[in-house]
């Protein structure tokens, strides 16, 4: 069988479009406008091969139990899949993109239909064998709707079909992928390879060498020149509205993103960190690397047999609450799209979350900056409604091994 529509299927022109709506807010001749528009048809291509939100500070932050509702964005899919194992009742995973869509219809399929875990781990663990082409053509293919096929069959400038980047190391792709690679071009132009971290034998080792090795380059010349440019920091999923937000902090976005490369280099171990592996190594490495959840073998039988529990659409979160009735989720999770969104737009999604939350609702969301953005934004009807667990929230935003979010924010509906 092939894989439901979560809705009726989205015109290419029309997914545009909504991504224009919500990310621009200044007119198109504009400094501000014409930057929103550039990201905005940045993010109609892949960016997310992996998310870059960590799923177990999730799951403790959102508790999800048998029965529960889970309504969130899915960008590259890997929380969305991993929340199975928590064993709700239902998730529906929405994303503007329509490359992530054509992602997490793929990744779906690969769950419900490769044979065996050994199937999946070289699938999305390497990315980077002929079989898993072979291994398409002959589990998913049959079993895709068609506009996803479509997506994954299209050539791409170079000739090659997109449904390529499975045999050509597939974290290298998708913006993000791409970012990562320049930045690991410029480290060593200056003689310095980020992957020698992953051969610290521990976390002094990895300390020692960020503050001789990787430290140093955020004070040269190029990369301060890049960081300020709003443009250069769109593949890493950073649209204008973020860059103002961190760069108006007062530290400088190259030292913003120093502080958050050294978290994420030396504040956990490597046997534990698989961010670190995706920035440091451009991929998961070999076996016995840590893994996100839904891919580890020892979660592989319940993430497969409850996969059909998911839904992807393409349209925004509030669209999605706007069609459910109310009092009818239990667990949002907004990533950290709000730090792209005006305040009407902030309100409106927020009536929404409000409306169709149960009892004990939680919503958890990351921002770029540390403050909570709610503050001073919301409107106090809807905001005297949630209770915000400010210290769980700092504890949680501690212990995520992405390391690039400013804050991780949990609130709870009052009952």
């Amino acid at each position: 069988m092939t894989l439901p529509l979560a809705e009726n299927p989205v015109r290419a022109g029309e997914a545009r479009q909504r991504l224009q709506r919500a990310v621009r807010q200044k007119r198109l001749m504009s400094r501000e406008g014409l930057s929103q528009f550039v990201f905005a048809r940045l993010f109609t291509r892949l960016v997310y091969a992996q998310i870059w939100e960590d799923p177990d500070v999730d799951m403790r932050a959102l508790r999800i139990a048998p029965g529960h509702h889970v309504v969130t964005i899915a960008s590259g899919g890997c929380n969305a899949l991993s929340y199975l194992i928590a064993d709700p009742a239902c998730i529906e995973a929405v994303d503007l993109n329509p490359a992530h869509v054509a992602f997490n219809r793929l990744k779906l399929a690969a769950i419900e239909h490769l044979p065996d875990h050994d199937h999946l781990r070289r699938f999305y663990g390497g990315g980077d064998d002929r079989a898993n082409i072979s291994a398409y053509e002959r589990w998913l293919r049959p079993r895709l709707d068609g506009r996803t096929r479509g997506y994954w069959e299209a050539r791409t400038i170079s000739g090659r079909r997109r449904i390529s980047i499975f045999r050509r190391k597939l974290y290298r792709h998708g913006a993000l992928g791409i970012f990562i690679g320049w930045g690991h071009r410029i480290a060593r132009m200056h003689g310095v390879d980020p992957t020698d971290l992953l051969r610290a034998h521990d976390i002094e080792d990895q300390r020692r060498y960020f503050e001789t090795m990787l430290s140093p380059l955020f004070d040269k010349p190029v990369v301060r020149w890049m960081t300020r440019r709003k443009s250069s920091l769109f593949g890493l999923g950073i649209p204008p509205q973020q860059y103002d937000a961190l760069a108006g902090s007062g530290e400088g976005m190259a030292s913003v993103l120093h502080e958050r490369v050294r978290k994420l280099a030396c504040a956990f171990p490597l046997s534990e960190n698989y961010f670190a592996w995706q920035a440091f190594g451009r991929g998961y490495g070999e076996a016995g690397a840590p893994l996100p959840p839904y891919l580890r073998e020892e979660n592989y039988d319940a993430v497969k047999a409850r996969a059909a529990r998911i839904s992807i659409g393409n349209r925004s979160i509030t669209e999605l609450l706007a069609s459910k009735p109310a009092a009818s989720v239990d667990r949002f999770v907004l990533l950290d799209a709000q730090d792209w969104m005006s305040d009407a737009q902030l309100n409106a999604l927020w009536r929404e979350i409000t409306r169709t939350a149960r009892p004990g609702a939680r919503v958890i969301f990351r921002t770029a900056a540390a403050d909570n953005l709610l503050f001073g934004r919301l409107e106090p009807a809807l905001l005297v409604r949630w209770r915000y667990h400010e210290q769980e929230s700092r504890v949680l935003h501690e212990e995520d091994r992405s390391s690039i979010y400013g804050g991780f924010h949990l609130h709870s509906l009052e009952e």
